[in-house]
């Protein structure tokens, strides 16, 4: 008989799917690392365990502990998905610009869900990471996970996700294309890549909204940069300890409008049906086109599930609001 011993042991191991027709133009074969094929529907359930594991080991994660973090949703179903198998309560706490489906679906496994607001300072103490914090040294046998500078984010890629694209390319791969939030994934992914090969180009998506582009080409922390964006799960207005600069290559900013219309014509061109940072990382490698070359093999990771979306991105009368439809 196969089966696994509880669902954590079906993280990890999501195919590798040929990109054709919004890539028809490009010279290069383009695959996606399709990671909603994961239990909780996206990448951050890797990092999510990790993290979980790794905490337990240092013994900062007591029996009957509650784990606190602040997610823009998709960390908080991975935590929450160890947290039901290894006998945690789970707080996430989220901001309110994330969609409706993602505070719902957190509720469904059992988490505490504390929404904040989203147009605050960082160090406002109204913000998703003060309130995390607080929370944190309010509980009793609490745990505050601060996926943000959490090495554990970044090892999780390291040693599945870089090894697994690396594995389904037959070591083919020569750049790697994805959104930046935490910069566990880029970062973790593309040490392995580049330690496997040190000529693979390493590529982050940015909004526009968040300061990674600038700072990584200028060195400089621009709180001008910073304003609210629509686009969920990717950008910020801070420097996690997880974004390794050194190890990208450069950055590409894409609209929240283009975001949300590529995440669009993923699903009804490709039959992708995925979140919004999806429609990003598409967009931001169309914008690379002059990068590539007929002998690449880009890889593009798609975080997430579009079943998050359904009230924005899928949404036209949301669509039309945000003024993405005519």
């Amino acid at each position: 008989m196969q089966y696994a011993e509880n669902i954590l042991e079906t993280i990890g191991n999501t195919p590798m799917v040929k990109i054709n027709r919004l890539t028809a133009d490009l010279p290069c074969l383009v695959l996606a690392k399709y990671e909603t094929f994961n239990p909780g529907n996206s990448v951050k359930d890797r990092m999510a365990v990790k993290m979980v594991e790794d905490a337990e080991a240092a013994g900062i994660l007591k029996p009957g502990g509650t784990i606190i973090e602040g997610t823009s949703g998709n960390t908080g179903m991975g935590l929450a998905l160890a947290a039901i198998v290894k006998g945690y309560k789970m707080v996430c706490v989220i901001s309110d610009k994330q969609s409706k489906e993602k505070i719902d679906i957190l509720k469904a496994v059992g988490c505490e869900v504390v929404v904040c607001p989203t147009d605050v300072a960082p160090d406002d103490p109204q913000s998703y990471y003060s309130t995390s914090r607080r929370l944190a040294e309010e509980t009793s046998n609490s745990w505050y996970v601060n996926q943000y500078d959490n090495p554990s984010n970044c090892k999780a890629h390291f040693e599945s996700t870089g090894p697994e694209i690396w594995e389904q390319t037959a070591g083919k791969v020569t750049h790697f294309v994805v959104g930046v939030g935490t910069g566990g994934t880029i970062s973790g992914v593309g040490a392995y890549l580049k330690m496997k090969n040190p000529n693979v180009k390493v590529w982050g998506v940015d909004t526009y909204g968040s300061v990674f582009k600038k700072y990584h080409e200028t060195g400089i922390f621009d709180e001008n940069e910073i304003y609210p964006y629509i686009t969920e799960g990717i950008g910020e207005d801070i420097l996690p300890l997880n974004v390794n600069f050194d190890l990208i290559d450069g950055f590409t900013k894409v609209t929240d409008k283009d975001a949300a219309i590529y995440t669009r014509r993923l699903a009804k061109e490709e039959g992708f049906f995925l979140g919004n940072s999806a429609g990003a990382a598409i967009k931001g490698l169309l914008q690379l086109k002059e990068h590539f070359t007929k002998d690449d093999v880009v890889v593009v990771l798609f975080h997430d599930h579009g079943s998050r979306y359904v009230g924005k991105m899928y949404n036209d009368a949301w669509m039309r609001e945000k003024g993405f439809l005519d």
